[in-house]
């Protein structure tokens, strides 16, 4: 038992912390207490995610089996955490100048953060669906944190309908995969599925990949998406694009292969067939788009397109690819959205994104940050957002999925059109009123640092940061 707690005590950290801030906070200074909480809640992540990172090795089980410590999970908490720090550090200016800011808002986070830990650590369906349930039900409380703000409402009435469903389907396909194993460990699922699964257990497998897809917001389970990332508070919607996302990506790869790793050619070609739907329904239903969070849950939607192509190869370094790409995805996506937290006109903060016509004269700094962050996610060598589709793309070819590759070049090409519009505009608008001076110093230096990364880690030194062989590490770890 000892040995369990010890290795599960990252997550009983962060579980206690935030029950004994909820506890203080309620009964002494509560509101007053939130932007210290968020803070607090930030400092704690980020020594995790250090501690985590440095001292963890090999790969460890508690409750028998039922909770997995190795070198994959531990990639990926050292995401959520240092994401989901940055995000809320970031976001909490906007929130007090709004009356948003409540110090349930960090607590909800940490007990988020919790279950994608539990998510991307399950080693059992049991464990799987408890952690996404934790993430989940904290999710849909922030979503609609602003209760006078219809869409914000609206945001988290769907996000919770959609959620509903989506346990709905991974709690049915877990039913039959119990129901023809006999068991919900997944060292006893892929036993009992080596090789030739029975038909019931493959049923069961498409209903809890369709449960997981709800969570990565893929087609075709992305219905409302869109809609709950704009109607969210912006600092909401830049942790809903980050965070979560690299938690039901960890659980996708830990179920396929877990569980489902020995047979592998039932299920890739369904991962294949919902990454090349996201990445062209994303691409082409955000070229209308003029709401900048709108456009950026589009966006979302396509590179969770991309990072399944690694995942559809079926091999280590598809798993290695789809890490990288999530790494430089989230860092992309902070940056960006630091960006759109600091857009606002006489106070009001403004999200339409021909609000930006000629910003470079006015803010030329960061416009040109700006620049390289779209640039980046629009795959514009020699950026490092090319290199992470570069690396989907050789793990789908080196898998067998020629096909897959060649519409992925064609999925970027499309989408890089939305990305360069809003360049366009920031540097050949039309002459129109300029946005207010942003006051935030959080704000800038997160775009600045979040630039810098992304425009500078191709260099021969730096070399991605040390982000590949990290990864590799850690793909090595889930797929024998």
């Amino acid at each position: 038992m000892q040995a369990d707690l010890n290795i599960i005590l990252p997550e009983i950290v962060i579980a206690v912390y935030a029950m004994l801030a909820l506890l203080g906070a309620v009964f002494t200074v509560k509101d007053k207490a939130a932007g210290m909480l968020i803070w607090l809640t930030a400092a704690l992540f980020v020594a995790l995610a250090f501690w985590i990172g440095t001292t963890g090795s090999g790969a460890r089980t508690a409750f028998s089996g039922m909770f997995i410590d190795d070198g994959f999970s531990r990639f990926a908490k050292v995401m959520i955490l240092i994401s989901a720090a940055a995000v809320m550090v970031m976001g909490q200016d906007y929130m007090a100048r709004r009356g948003m800011l409540r110090f349930e808002y960090p607590i909800l986070i940490a007990l988020s953060v919790v279950g994608m830990m539990m998510m991307v650590s399950a080693g059992d369906l049991m464990s799987l669906y408890m952690g996404l349930e934790l993430q989940s039900l904290a999710l849909y409380v922030v979503a609609a944190m602003r209760r006078d703000s219809v869409k914000s409402t609206e945001a988290g009435l769907k996000y919770f309908v959609l959620g509903a469903l989506s346990s709905g389907l991974l709690l049915y396909g877990a039913s039959l995969v119990y129901g023809f194993v006999g068991t919900t460990g997944f060292a006893g699922i892929i036993a009992a599925a080596e090789g030739q699964a029975p038909l019931g257990l493959l049923f069961g497998l498409v209903f809890v990949m369709s449960g997981i897809a709800f969570k990565m917001s893929v087609v075709p389970f992305h219905m409302w998406a869109p809609d709950v990332y704009e109607g969210a508070p912006t600092p909401v919607t830049a942790f809903f694009i980050t965070a979560p996302k690299v938690a039901a990506a960890g659980l996708f790869a830990r179920v396929m292969f877990d569980a489902f790793g020995g047979v592998v050619s039932d299920w890739q070609q369904i991962v294949a067939l919902m990454s090349v739907l996201s990445i062209f329904w994303g691409s082409v239903a955000a070229i209308g788009q003029t709401d900048f969070k709108r456009l950026m849950g589009y966006s979302t939607i396509a590179h969770m397109g991309f990072a399944l192509m690694g995942l559809a190869s079926g091999t280590a370094f598809g798993v290695q690819a789809m890490l990288i790409y999530l790494a430089i995805y989230v860092t992309m996506n902070v940056g960006t959205f630091a960006f759109i937290l600091s857009m606002q006109k006489d106070g009001v903060p403004i999200t339409d994104i021909r609000s930006l016509n000629l910003y470079s004269k006015s803010h030329p700094g960061r416009a040109l940050a700006m620049l390289v962050l779209l640039f980046s996610l629009a795959g514009v060598p020699p950026l490092l957002g090319f290199f992470g589709k570069f690396y989907v793309l050789r793990a789908a070819y080196e898998g067998g999925l020629t096909w897959l590759a060649v519409l992925g070049v064609v999925g970027s090409v499309i989408g890089a059109f939305y990305y360069l519009r809003i360049v366009f505009y920031m540097y050949f608008g039309d002459e129109g009123e300029a946005l207010d001076p942003p006051g935030s110093a959080v704000l800038w230096g997160v775009l600045m640092v979040s630039a810098a990364l992304i425009g500078l880690g191709w260099l021969p030194g730096i070399n991605l940061f040390g982000i590949e062989g990290a990864a590799q590490a850690a793909a090595s770890t889930l797929v024998k």
